[in-house]
C-alpha cells in the first residue's frame, strides 16, 4: 500500500460521504497529517468516525463502491466497521451520544470525548477536503490506550510530540 493509494481512497470516500450527506472526521495519522497539510509518514491503515445513524448506508455504499467489508471482533462490533479495498485497510469508528449528553464511542459510555472533538472546519491535502479531530483529543487518544494497557508504538511517541506542538500552535 502506498501513500498515493491511500490519498485515493480518502478522496473516494470523501465523495462517496458528500454525495449521501454525511460527515466524516479522521484519526490518527491521516488526522495529523490533514492538520498539518503536509504528508509526514506512512500511514498503515485509515481511520475514520461518524455518527452511529450513518452506518448502514455508509456500509451499504462503500461496499455498493467495491469496498470489502472485514472482520471485526465481536466487542468492538457496535462502535466499529473495517473496510480494504486495494490493500488499504479502512476503519470507520461510530459515535453517540450518551444519556447524560456526552460525546462517546458508540457502545463505550465509559469513555467520553471532549465536546470540542468534532472540528467544524475541514482541512485540505494534496486537494482532499476532510473534517478532522480536534488535536486534544487526538492526543487524549493516545494517552487513554496507553491507560487500557496498549503496548506504546515509535510512531505514537512521535505523533504526540506532534500533536503537542499543533496544540500549543508551533505549526498551525
Amino acid at each position: 500500500m502506498t501513500t498515493d493509494q491511500h490519498l485515493k481512497i480518502l478522496a473516494e470516500i470523501s465523495g462517496i460521504s458528500e454525495a449521501i450527506g454525511i460527515e466524516f472526521w479522521l484519526r490518527g495519522g491521516w488526522a495529523i497529517d490533514f492538520l498539518l497539510g503536509k504528508i509526514t509518514r506512512p500511514h498503515d491503515d485509515i481511520d475514520l468516525v461518524t455518527w452511529i445513524k450513518n452506518r448502514q448506508r455508509l456500509e451499504d455504499e462503500l461496499v455498493k463502491a467495491g469496498y470489502e467489508k472485514t472482520f471485526v471482533k465481536e466487542e468492538f462490533r457496535d462502535r466499529q466497521s473495517d473496510f480494504r479495498k486495494e490493500n488499504v485497510e479502512i476503519s470507520f469508528c461510530y459515535l453517540s451520544r450518551s444519556e447524560d449528553g456526552n460525546l462517546i464511542m458508540n457502545g463505550l459510555p465509559e469513555w467520553i470525548w471532549r465536546p470540542d472533538s468534532l472540528l467544524p472546519q475541514t482541512f485540505i491535502l494534496n486537494g482532499i477536503s476532510a473534517h478532522v479531530l480536534n488535536p486534544k483529543q487526538l492526543l487524549e487518544e493516545k494517552v487513554v490506550y496507553e491507560q487500557i494497557g496498549r503496548t506504546p508504538r515509535k510512531k505514537d511517541a512521535e505523533s504526540k510530540k506532534i500533536l503537542h506542538r499543533i496544540i500549543d500552535g508551533k505549526y498551525i
